[in-house]
């Protein structure tokens, strides 16, 4: 068996920088919110409206949060790029699995994609042609996306 030089999932917080955080403050809102009801809100509450109501909202939110992340997480997860001395495989899925194998002697080009936030992040996304036009294989958000494209040009 060959030697894995690089081992990586998709980084959740890398691919949605801004939508993880949001969400983990939802969650932690809500659950503020179903534990401590309308003492965390500073006006009173019009008549319909009791502390039940505030905390089955607050309960609402953070399951909604939770579950959100749990999706984005499950889909890093199912994704996972190794590069091993002569190739380069892509696993893509969770309950049905899709390989792409290349050899790494028939890359022709690896494009490297970074905006200023990945760039900060240490993310990138890699576009690996073999021939053609098309790329043979997208991956976004990958972590240290720079020692992914030398061990790929290496070979």
């Amino acid at each position: 068996m060959s030697e894995i030089h690089y081992d990586a999932h998709p980084s959740m917080l890398r691919i949605r920088p801004f939508s993880t955080p949001l969400m983990i403050i939802l969650l932690l809102a809500g659950i503020l919110f179903a534990v401590m009801g309308p003492a965390l809100i500073p006006v009173p509450l019009p008549e319909p409206l009791d502390a039940r109501i505030v905390k089955i909202a607050g309960l609402v939110v953070a399951g909604l949060a939770l579950l959100q992340l749990c999706v984005w997480w499950l889909a890093t997860r199912s994704d996972h790029l190794v590069i091993r001395d002569d190739e380069l495989v892509w696993t893509h899925g969770l309950l049905s699995k899709n390989y792409t194998e290349i050899k790494l002697s028939s890359v022709r080009t690896v494009r490297l994609h970074q905006s200023l936030l990945q760039r900060i992040l240490n993310a990138g996304d890699i576009k690996i042609y073999t021939s053609g036009d098309d790329p043979e294989l997208i991956v976004r958000g990958l972590p240290n996306p720079n020692r992914l494209r030398e061990l790929i040009k290496r070979n």
